[in-house]
């Protein structure tokens, strides 16, 4: 039994994430995911490595735009397969879909008309990616399943999706291929989470696999520990009000979220804040947010406690939803300090850019950081300590605040993806360590070497192995 393993994307880079696998006919890609690096961005207008029409299904790990934001391209240019996924995952994929498109619609307009104003050209004609007719036409493609259930993928061919514990409906995946009385069987850990993280459950244990496709994010860092962050984001926010000025989080609108809600929400139970105005300003975070309610099944032991006793972090009495336009605006002209989260976490879109750009040059201001920041997105200029951004096509000097709290990382750290795989009751033939940039990647394969004597490989970019 020959297996054909491909690296598409989110090889020796963190985003982007796509891999292919071919056996006896059928195609499979698990994740089709959007690049975010700037240096990546070309790659997102690329066509295929293989022909949409001749991919038979995706597995969809989870909703993040770095695994799903291609979807809408894969669909248009010929993809008529299902999309497997969990209920959680296909609702918010869908959410996130259409803002993305509509996104990328909104900035294709503006950059045209700034670059008709400024008499420029670009190498391509300016358009969005993809529109929001594009995002549409997966929503139909979307089939659930659920935890622990095996999917049959075709006569020869079966996939498991388990509790990756990394954000709202996350899976790892464990694709089975059986022919002839053999049986191989490929793990993809999807973007694994960490333990004791507020809201989810840890990540489910997997009893093993012959290959492993491993996340590496943190592969080369020990994060701080979880019951660190809200003794660092009580001494942020507590700092800022000496200031009077806004504290504004760049925050994904999935999971990242409803943590910062989550927390908030402690602290003021706790008392350890004052009660100042909080503003989820993202309609995309508001439309997830409104998800997670509506499945506490997936809640763990403490975040179901709360809403048992009317202490739910998205009921907070001093938190403000704002779903339009106008009420974003009207956030600036505050005249008393406030907890600003708008996405996205990267900077890289979205209202958060408005933010900055109303609230990065006042010294009083606090910019908190509370997620990773890819090479080459704005939110990696400004943590890696620029004096001056461009934003919206105009420089900014930085004189806010900025900070930055690690424990807030929905990926496990190089200890916790050790850990996670030497949990497995045989080791694998051979673990491959994909989505990292290239010197973290590097670096936990070498460590998971060191420590396990296993078979460890960091693909590049559109490598092609055969599995025996």
């Amino acid at each position: 039994m020959e297996i054909k393993l491909g690296f598409l994307g989110a090889a020796m880079n963190v985003t982007g994430s796509r891999h292919f696998v071919e056996v006896d006919g059928l195609k499979v890609l698990v994740d089709c995911g959007l690049y975010q690096e700037r240096q990546f961005l070309e790659r997102n207008w690329d066509p295929f490595p293989i022909p949409p029409g001749e991919i038979d299904m995706v597995l969809l790990t989870h909703a993040h735009l770095d695994h799903c934001g291609l979807l809408p391209k894969l669909v248009r240019e010929g993809f008529r397969g299902k999309i497997y996924c969990t209920t959680p995952t296909a609702q918010i994929a869908q959410i996130i879909l259409l803002d993305s498109a509509h996104i990328q619609e909104e900035d294709a307009a503006y950059k045209l008309k700034r670059h008709k104003r400024e008499g420029r050209k670009g190498p391509r004609p300016v358009k969005p990616l993809y529109t929001t007719e594009d995002a549409e036409a997966v929503l139909p493609r979307f089939a659930p399943v659920d935890y622990g259930k095996p999917v049959r993928l075709s006569q020869h061919a079966s996939a498991v999706f388990c509790d990756a514990g990394h954000v709202f409906g996350s899976s790892v995946i464990s694709l089975s291929i059986h022919r002839d009385g053999e049986r191989r069987t490929i793990l993809f850990s999807g973007d694994l989470g960490r333990h004791h993280k507020p809201i989810l459950d840890d990540p489910a244990v997997v009893d093993g696999a012959d290959y492993v496709l491993i996340e590496s994010t943190y592969g080369n860092r020990v994060h701080e520990p979880v019951e660190c962050v809200q003794n660092r984001l009580a001494e942020v926010i507590n700092e800022a009000v000496t200031t009077r000025g806004n504290i504004v989080i760049p925050s994904f609108a999935l999971e990242r979220a409803q943590d910062i809600l989550y927390h908030l929400n402690a602290l003021l139970i706790a008392k350890r804040i004052p009660a100042l105005p909080i503003f989820l300003d993202s309609p995309m975070a508001i439309r997830i947010t409104e998800v997670f309610k509506n499945h506490p099944g997936i809640y763990d032991t403490e975040m179901a406690d709360l809403v048992r006793n009317s202490q739910s972090p998205f009921e907070l009495p001093n938190l403000k939803m704002t779903q339009s336009t106008e009420e974003s605006k009207a956030i600036n002209h505050l005249h008393e300090p406030a907890i600003i989260i708008a996405g996205s976490g990267m900077c890289t879109g979205g209202r958060i850019k408005h933010h900055l750009s109303n609230n990065i040059s006042q010294r009083e201001n606090t910019i908190l950081f509370i997620g990773y920041q890819a090479v080459g997105t704005l939110g990696r200029k400004i943590v890696d300590g620029a004096r001056e951004v461009r934003i919206f096509g105009k420089t900014r000097t930085i004189e806010a605040r900025i900070e930055r709290i690690g424990g807030f990382s929905a990926h496990a750290d190089r200890e916790e993806l050790l850990a996670w795989l030497q949990a497995m009751k045989k080791p694998p033939r051979r673990v491959f360590v994909v989505h990292g940039e290239e010197q973290a990647a590097r670096q936990f394969g070498s460590f998971l070497q060191e420590k396990t004597g296993w078979n460890v490989t960091v693909p590049a970019y559109k490598d092609e192995i055969l599995l025996d």
